[in-house]
């Protein structure tokens, strides 16, 4: 007997077999009601913020299931589920703000596998567990190409916000994890014989860093120790998805600033030595994408401070009055190399 596809059921009865992965008391009507929590935050100074995001992905563009681009397969349904959440919860972690809650929206080819629907549940699932965050509610509807756009709500003091408009001249440039992993699982999917010197461990990692990316959600408690809620806090920063350039690059911008950055303080993932010449590493650890860690600029004590607490960070630079954003090579210090934002992936780009 043939499995069950999303064309033979219908809408009505895919969203109650989907409802089953949702908070019962929040889905079913037009819109979910999130109670916000006011008590915790109420102070002189106001009430909590809502924060919302929406991030949206697509077969063939942010993922490969063999359906959009047959014969090139990179991630399995629990995984796109895992990556869609974990795109929309880096925003929020970018943003220094506790999630609430998600809306998932997907355009479906009918031809679609049920039993494939489930799985990229069970994903989306899977990477909410950990901030015991629900299902709020969603919309679906016939696509030929599979489409995946998730809204996500949280809550902060707005105090608390990290903007990208606030960094300083002076500020050090502290980013968390290791950059360029993801590029290079993507690359070993894609090639297999790519990363045949590497041992199965450095394998795993670099793959699972591209599939299974962790929000950085870290940062919360992180802040809360450095400086205790409701007092105000200046920090600038984004996360790192379209690259670490381009995040150093947008707050950069955005504050009127610019930037050095050391390339020997570059986190890079250990696998890539001896395996990729340096400059091969360089630009999968600037301009990869998707490696979902945060770029935050503060003064530099409190980025030592915070670094403490945020497991593998590093602190790759300083906010300078020069617009210009450099990187700068010990090994040529009198040539620094300008970053731009069309060296990295940009949607709707003009072929070069």
């Amino acid at each position: 007997m043939r499995d069950h596809l999303v064309q033979d059921w219908g809408e009505q009865r895919l969203l109650q077999r989907l409802f089953r992965f949702c908070d019962a008391a929040l889905v079913g009507d037009d819109a979910a009601v999130l109670a916000l929590p006011t008590e915790r935050w109420e102070t002189s100074s106001g009430k909590a913020s809502l924060v919302t995001t929406t991030d949206m992905l697509v077969d063939g563009v942010h993922f490969s299931l063999g359906l959009a681009t047959p014969g090139i397969h990179t991630t399995d349904p629990a995984d796109v589920g895992w990556r869609s959440v974990a795109a929309n919860l880096s925003d929020l972690a970018a943003m220094g703000a506790t999630p609430l809650g998600i809306t998932v929206a997907l355009g479906l080819p009918g031809e679609l596998p049920v039993a494939w629907l489930e799985e990229l549940y069970e994903g989306i699932v899977a990477c909410l567990k950990p901030w015991n965050t629900p299902i709020v509610g969603g919309d679906l509807c016939r696509s030929p190409i599979l489409t995946v756009a998730i809204a996500a709500f949280g809550t902060i003091h707005p105090q608390r916000v990290i903007r990208r408009s606030v960094a300083q001249p002076g500020d050090a440039i502290l980013v968390t994890g290791v950059h360029g992993a993801s590029r290079a699982g993507l690359e070993i999917l894609l090639h297999p014989p790519a990363g045949q010197t590497l041992g199965e461990g450095d394998r795993h990692s670099l793959i699972r860093a591209h599939q299974r990316p962790h929000p950085r959600l870290d940062i919360l408690a992180a802040l809360e120790s450095l400086n205790p809620a409701p007092n105000p806090i200046r920090i600038a920063g984004m996360d790192s998805s379209d690259g670490l350039a381009d995040a150093v690059i947008q707050i950069c911008r955005a504050s009127g600033v610019g930037a050095v950055i050391e390339r020997s303080r570059l986190p890079l993932p250990p696998a890539f030595t001896p395996w990729l010449p340096p400059q091969q590493a360089l630009d999968w650890a600037l301009y990869g994408g998707e490696d979902f860690e945060l770029v935050l600029c503060l003064p530099p004590e409190l980025a030592e401070t915070l670094g403490r607490s945020l497991p593998h960070s590093q602190i790759i630079g300083h906010i300078t009055s020069d617009p210009a954003v450099l990187l700068q090579d010990e090994a040529h210090p009198d040539t620094p190399q300008r970053l731009h934002l069309n060296q990295g992936f940009q949607h709707f780009s003009a072929p070069t």
